[in-house]
């Protein structure tokens, strides 16, 4: 398709290829990441005890939130797409719902149901407004995060989620202690997915090979329904047009998921700029303007902040997609807004989300093995770039220690208030900070290792 464009209408991001070519890679970017974005909405309201079933009274609010996803992803990606004013990098980044706050916001919601979430949703638009904040001054703060302290974050967030993971698909949250967990037919459902994801990334071409986690998903799903796992019960009763309520779980500002949520969205804002420099290297052989990370971590921020309104969750950009550009080499901000309209109007329509509530929680298991996996991967990859001198390995070890520590042994802070139990038995809050202070403060070593 991008053979159609000459080398310098590749690397316009202001230049409008023919729909042809535009609209089948604004939906490849989409197919890219929309599992991944609705996964972080199926997860907290698990959490929170909206239940994945449709025998569950809350579960409405689990397709709510799928829906507020898909939505905010598409409102979101038109802000960086097409801005305005100073908001927006003017760049094909499309945005949709963070992996890297759900650590956080387990705990937060654990078991609470709608006034759990009306806490999230407070965390939730001060730190987009923090984020927002940031931007002015987000190029400066660059120093504190080199790959150590980065690589350690995003290796520590996939590990994190690990558990949910195999929870998922062994059967869910609700099935532990039951004979049906862990089961043959789980495992078989889930590993299909792993299976088919693996071959279809390794061997398959073009967009087979972009969309190997939904082909991966949809492989475990028809054997799933095969084996009578699915249920279409709740598509029909779904309505077919529906819009965001105001603040529909309500909402309340708790000192640790504020606190929590803040701390994490500085961790985005770098990760914001990461991808930001990853499509103009990648999709133009360029650096990336100041102008233009500043304008992305306004719209990370904003955008973020736009979704709390609705009760929806944190929003990224999605470095899945930066790679897509890498691999196309089409720079077109244009065919992301394609793709963000396709994201909107799914996201008015709850009978989208109500049939992927139909998906088995064992299928998204598998799933969500691999991309959770993933996440750790590329917080190895970034790991890479380190110098493993002693002093590097002391700050790696102690923060790791530490990190994952608290995460296995949450008693040890049995005698806490609720709020800093709160924040540090996430275990990914303590290792940032450890992280970041000792790099700041410990003094730089020689190259000997």
């Amino acid at each position: 398709m991008s053979n159609q464009m000459t080398p310098e209408q590749m690397r316009d991001p202001n230049y409008t290829p023919p729909m042809h070519v535009a609209i089948p890679l604004g939906i490849q970017h989409v197919l890219a990441m929309f599992i991944a974005n609705v996964t972080p909405a199926i997860i907290i309201a698990g959490a929170a005890g909206f239940g994945f079933g449709s025998n569950s009274p809350d579960f409405p609010n689990m397709i709510y939130m799928m829906q507020m996803c898909m939505l905010l992803a598409g409102v979101t990606t038109l802000l960086q797409t097409i801005g305005a004013g100073p908001i927006g990098a003017r760049l094909p980044i499309v945005q949709g719902t963070s992996f890297a706050f759900i650590p956080i916001m387990v705990p937060i919601v654990a078991g609470g149901g709608v006034e759990a979430m009306a806490m999230v949703t407070g965390g939730v638009l001060v730190g987009g407004l923090f984020q927002a904040a940031l931007a002015p001054f987000i190029g400066r703060m660059r120093f504190a995060l080199p790959p150590l302290v980065t690589g350690l974050i995003i290796l520590m967030i996939g590990l994190s989620l690990l558990k949910v993971g195999i929870q998922y698909a062994a059967g869910g949250v609700p099935a532990i202690g039951k004979p049906e967990f862990g089961s043959f037919d789980n495992w078989l459902v889930a590993g299909t997915v792993v299976v088919v994801t693996m071959v279809l990334k390794f061997y398959g071409r073009g967009m087979l090979s972009s969309a190997s986690v939904l082909v991966g998903l949809i492989a475990g799903y028809i054997l799933a329904y095969m084996m009578g796992m699915v249920s279409f019960g709740n598509v029909e009763r779904a309505a077919s047009f529906a819009m965001p309520k105001l603040f529909p779980f309500g909402i309340e500002f708790g000192a640790g998921a504020v606190i929590g949520i803040a701390l994490m969205s500085f961790i985005s804002a770098i990760e914001t700029v990461g991808d930001v420099s990853g499509i103009t290297k990648g999709g133009a052989d360029r650096e990336a303007t100041d102008k233009e990370i500043q304008g992305a971590t306004y719209a990370d921020g904003l955008g973020t902040a736009l979704s709390s309104l609705a009760g929806a969750l944190p929003n990224t950009s999605f470095s899945q997609n930066v790679g897509l550009i890498a691999m196309t080499r089409v720079m077109s901000r244009h065919v992301a807004t394609y793709g963000a309209i396709f994201l909107i109007i799914c996201g008015l329509i709850p009978k989208v989300g109500a049939i992927i509530s139909t998906v088995p929680i064992e299928v998204l298991g598998g799933g969500v093995i691999v991309m959770f996996g993933m996440i750790a991967s590329s917080g190895m990859k970034m790991l890479a770039d380190v110098d493993w001198n002693t002093r590097n390995m002391m700050i790696f070890a102690i923060s790791l220690s530490l990190g994952l520590g608290l995460m296995q042994v949450p008693e040890a802070m049995q005698h806490m208030s609720g709020t800093a139990k709160a924040l540090l038995g996430t275990g990914l809050l303590p290792a940032a900070v450890c992280a970041i202070v000792l790099n700041l403060i410990v003094p730089e070593q020689s190259d000997e290792k």
